[in-house]
């Protein structure tokens, strides 16, 4: 389970990355650009609670990497994933409020997902 969430959050950090490009073009072309298509963003954040909830029950199993020194790896990835599943949630009461998301909000959002996502290579890997 704990490489399932892995691959999903792979591919939701991909997605969210071509999202993040995709914004830095539109927004540096006009202030009133089309915002990124919905449907991505949509599928960017189910995939990224669908790892989550991976995560979590992956988390409910034996402990690993106590010898390493990484046992808490995966509860710190969780937390960070969660942080940054909160900050997507203000992108989408932003977007739904039909306001231009703020750019602090989304470098948040990708700070705390990235470095969730390096954390949980660290406790899947060693």
């Amino acid at each position: 389970m704990l490489t399932a969430a892995f691959i999903v959050l792979g591919i939701a950090v991909l997605l969210g990355s071509a999202l993040a490009v995709l914004h830095l073009r539109t927004s540096t072309a006009t202030l009133a650009s089309a915002p990124v298509s919905w449907p991505a963003a949509a599928l960017h954040g189910l995939l990224g609670i669908g790892g989550l909830i991976c995560l979590g029950l992956a988390l409910r199993g034996p402990p690993r990497g106590a010898a390493q020194g990484t046992a808490s790896f995966g509860a710190i990835a969780a937390m960070l994933i969660v942080m940054a599943a909160l900050a997507g949630g203000g992108l989408l009461a932003a977007r739904l409020r039909k306001r231009p998301p703020a750019g602090a909000l989304i470098g948040v959002h990708a700070t705390l997902a990235v470095s969730g996502f390096v954390i949980l290579a660290a406790y899947l890997l060693v």
